[in-house]
């Protein structure tokens, strides 16, 4: 889970300065009021597995008596393959990441949304700007919507394990110090790895964000890294795939400290357990995952009311409680609870945000070449 926003005018500054970031703290109104629509019926939805809580789909259904079929994914890899197999039918809507833009684009399985039938104007503009840059397959035409941001670092027992300074490091995963303590998914902890490597000059800098410019730039600094963590591939205790891996990580199988993403630890730091999550000195890794539209979709009017609510800054800030990520809705942040805005300001003290990687757009060449080498140090 991405180059955020394309083009010279648009950076990480640019793209969190615009952001609804931390907010007021007032509780939830009371849930949209029911009433009939006219379509019903129901939405078939396939997106990552901690993103729709149970309380907005409740809120949806009661509202709209539209039944949601939700099925959840742990990878973009997982999502693509599910639409391949299935010729981009089953669906109604998909959530993959901004910077698979390449790849969708390829596979020719997402249809155009009918943007008047879009509140574009309910969610950040520099977000919203992904959709009809990098996702204009079509010229003048979006197939793609933002729903959720966040950023993959650094998450700890605080009880267990405390980092050296404010900030931790990617390199906490691979240390000696907490062998057999720490976990990661392979393909982006190889990549967290390459960025300590060069902050400790065993890589140029710049090296990682070079690799996607070519295969043969890519290969030498890849060959690199991968005999780096091969070396040190007996520290890590677990690999992970999803939210519910990465929580039970860190409650259940002994991991002290991990790279991970931010939503599953915040979520666990909410619910009161002695866990935090925070960008690492290099810079946390930051993506939007949005919403699309299969080729296949059978519920389009159900699917436009699903957007419609999904950009009500009511129903999005309360899910913000129960996921642990950020919202791109406009004062999402001020439906949110008061642990949102502490959660938020732990995570990214001082110049993390201005710090942020926004983690680059990736051609299937790139996609395909680093799966070669996550199972080469899987393997090892």
């Amino acid at each position: 889970m991405t180059k955020l926003i394309s083009g010279s005018k648009f950076n990480r500054r640019t793209f969190l300065k615009s952001s609804a970031a931390v907010g007021g703290l007032f509780a939830m109104p009371a849930i949209i009021s029911k009433r009939a629509l006219a379509s019903s019926g129901e939405i078939n939805i396939l997106m990552w597995s901690d993103y729709l809580p149970e309380t907005f789909i409740s809120a949806f259904e009661g509202a709209t008596g539209i039944k949601v079929n939700y099925t959840g994914i742990g990878s973009n890899e997982e999502l693509i393959n599910k639409l391949k197999a299935s010729k981009g039918r089953g669906f109604d809507i998909v959530s993959p990441t901004n910077n698979r833009a390449l790849q969708w684009k390829a596979l020719e399985l997402l249809q155009k949304f009918d943007m008047t039938k879009v509140p574009l104007e309910a969610v950040n503009p520099a977000m919203a700007k992904i959709g009809s840059t990098d996702w204009a397959f079509t010229a003048g035409d979006t197939y793609w919507l933002p729903h959720i941001w966040g950023t993959e670092g650094m998450a700890w027992r605080t009880d267990l394990f405390q980092p050296d300074g404010t900030f931790p490091s990617y390199g906490d995963v691979w240390s000696d110090a907490n062998a057999g303590k720490t976990m990661g998914r392979p393909h982006s902890m190889m990549l967290g790895a390459g960025l300590y490597m060069e902050s400790i000059g065993e890589l140029e800098p710049g090296s990682m964000w070079k690799a996607y410019e070519s295969e043969d730039a890519m290969r030498p600094i890849w060959d690199k890294v991968t005999a780096w963590c091969v070396a040190r591939k007996n520290n890590i205790k677990l690999f992970w795939n999803d939210a519910d891996t990465q929580k039970n990580g860190l409650l259940n199988e002994g991991v002290i400290v991990g790279q991970t993403w931010d939503g599953p630890p915040l979520a666990l730091k909410t619910a009161g357990e002695p866990v935090i999550y925070r960008a690492p000195k290099e810079g946390a890794m930051a993506w939007v995952d949005g919403m699309a539209l299969p080729v296949g979709a059978a519920n389009l009017d159900q699917v436009y009311e699903f957007i419609k609510y999904a950009f009500k800054p009511e129903l999005a800030g309360e899910a913000i409680d129960h996921h642990g990520y950020n919202s791109p809705v406009l004062g999402a942040d001020k439906f949110a609870g008061e642990a949102y805005a502490l959660n938020f300001a732990d995570a990214y003290p001082g110049e993390a945000l201005n710090n942020l990687n926004p983690w680059p757009s990736e051609p299937q060449w790139y996609a395909d070449t680093r799966t070669e080498y996550a199972n080469r140090f899987e393997s090892a």
